[in-house]
């Protein structure tokens, strides 16, 4: 058994909406998707996929990307990511309860992997607008957008309290956290996400969301505080599923 992760499908089945314009590694994307994750991932692993699965903006506009999804090998765990529009947070059990035994959906809840819990929600990060001098310096940013943004982290972090708690009453006591936006901005060394990591002492903290090589460096890589920071989008692997845990 191992547990892997990979984020950033942006399937389109039933979409016209290709990820083709942002470089030569979307081509045929989802012909490596498939390629790799058959090549790596057995059927007793575990694939956590950590969000923007699907371009189809309704349940039904996403059926043949969550198809695509579900005959991959491996038990499959699925993050919201801000795509993902299909998936209203306040109906994640109802989602659960037409996948079961097909596909998890991790959101005000936990699954298990050996003795881990798995926790995690999609999470919010300030990506700005931030004003630059004529030097490159940043000299201040939109304060409406940053308001905004804070209570977005708030709520996500409501959220993701809620899953510690329910996995720490279950007697788990070793965590891995996913998130789908990093879980600091390019100007953070800490945010409540990276505080909520050491408050449960969880082993790693895996997310996406960066696109380009412009961006795979805007937050935290490799270990921390002792926790190991992953980035695990799919333009950043390659769609190469990563090894969390052995």
């Amino acid at each position: 058994m191992a547990l892997y992760a990979l984020g950033d499908l942006h399937l389109s089945f039933q979409s016209d909406k290709s990820m083709d314009i942002f470089g030569s590694v979307w081509w045929r994307h989802e012909r490596k998707i498939e390629k790799y994750v058959n090549r790596i991932v057995k059927p007793d692993d575990t694939l956590v996929l950590t969000g923007d699965h699907s371009w189809g903006r309704k349940l039904p506009e996403c059926r043949e990307d969550l198809a695509f999804i579900e005959r991959l090998p491996g038990r499959k765990i699925l993050l919201r990511g801000n795509h993902d529009m299909f998936w209203d947070a306040k109906k994640t059990e109802r989602l659960n309860e037409e996948y079961k035994d097909r596909l998890f959906f991790l959101q005000n809840n936990f699954a298990v992997y050996e003795d881990y819990a798995l926790v995690g929600t999609k999470g919010f990060t300030f990506e700005g607008p931030f004003y630059l001098d004529r030097w490159g310096n940043i000299t201040g940013w939109d304060e409406k957008k940053e308001e905004q943004a804070k209570k977005l982290v708030e709520r996500e972090m409501t959220r993701l309290r809620e899953s510690f708690s329910q996995a720490s009453d279950a007697g788990y006591r070793k965590f891995i956290m996913f998130l789908h936006y990093p879980p600091t901005n390019i100007l953070e060394e800490t945010s409540p996400f990276t505080e909520i990591a050491e408050e449960y002492g969880v082993s790693a903290v895996v997310y996406s969301h960066c696109h380009g090589e412009s961006r795979f460096g805007d937050s935290i890589l490799g270990e921390f505080h002792g926790i190991r920071y992953m980035l695990v989008s799919g333009d950043f692997l390659n769609f190469r599923p990563t090894l969390v845990l052995p």
